[in-house]
């Protein structure tokens, strides 16, 4: 089934996500190599393709796992999370009816 995991951003969280950017896409090209991946990306603060130092508000990922629990934990191990960048998570069940 797939899922929806909304990270949201700490204030100030621009060179944390740098920090951890690397192992943070890692990990999404993983589920993207797996065939799991339906979209995934930051959102801007602002409305602007490069927020620059306004920085992002959050990320959404939308992939598929074996259940609600598997979702949860891999949102749980994500660096962003791990290093402060995200203050939490949020994850949910989604259904894809477009495209």
């Amino acid at each position: 089934m797939l899922y929806m995991i909304l990270g949201r951003d700490a204030e100030q969280s621009l060179q944390r996500r740098s920090g951890a950017r690397d192992a943070h896409l890692a990990r999404i090209r993983a589920l993207a190599d797996d065939g799991r991946l339906v979209l995934a990306g930051p959102l801007p603060a602002i409305d602007a393709e490069d927020p620059g130092p306004a920085g992002f508000s959050g990320s959404l990922i939308v992939a598929e796992f074996d259940s609600l629990i598997s979702a949860r934990d891999w949102a749980d191990g994500d660096p962003y999370l791990q290093c402060g960048a995200w203050t939490e998570t949020e994850v949910k069940p989604f259904k894809q009816v477009l495209p």
